[in-house]
């Protein structure tokens, strides 16, 4: 059986991924009193502010999610060199990342196929519709 590897994260800086949410009509006219007497600059601003102060209290329980599962914290990406080096050593990744995987233009759906044994994110998956459409039945729920 193939040796499992893992690459390390890389500093790249993706685009903000969409959301959609439902809120109260209370809940909106807080928030925009809040952005209308200059708390926050729009509507975003406060939800993103929202956000990162909800997710620093629970950065703990986190921390111990992404130790125990064996998840990658932040971004993860491949190019075809990357997976060339994988395949080239005999063995294939387990991909879990809580953040960003990206699998770059670059990559063949073969290549893919045959350098990666799983592939599991909590977040998104950036990759061509053709990888993802090759690893479909190697992509898993966290």
């Amino acid at each position: 059986m193939p040796k499992k590897s893992n690459l390390l994260a890389t500093s790249a800086k993706p685009a903000d991924e969409k959301i959609t949410i439902n809120v109260g009509c209370v809940d909106l006219g807080q928030i925009d009193l809040l952005v209308q007497e200059g708390f926050y600059a729009n509507r975003t601003d406060l939800i993103r502010t929202a956000i990162r102060n909800q997710l620093a209290t629970q950065a703990e329980v986190v921390r111990q999610v992404v130790s125990r599962k064996s998840l990658v914290l932040g971004i993860q990406s491949f190019s075809a060199q990357d997976l060339l080096a994988v395949k080239a050593a005999g063995q294939t990744l387990q991909i879990r990342v809580l953040g960003l995987a990206a699998i770059a233009p670059d990559v063949t759906p073969a290549l893919a196929l045959a350098t990666i044994e799983s592939i599991s994110v909590l977040g998104a998956l950036h990759a061509s519709a053709a990888v993802k459409a090759a690893l479909a039945g190697r992509i898993r729920s966290p």
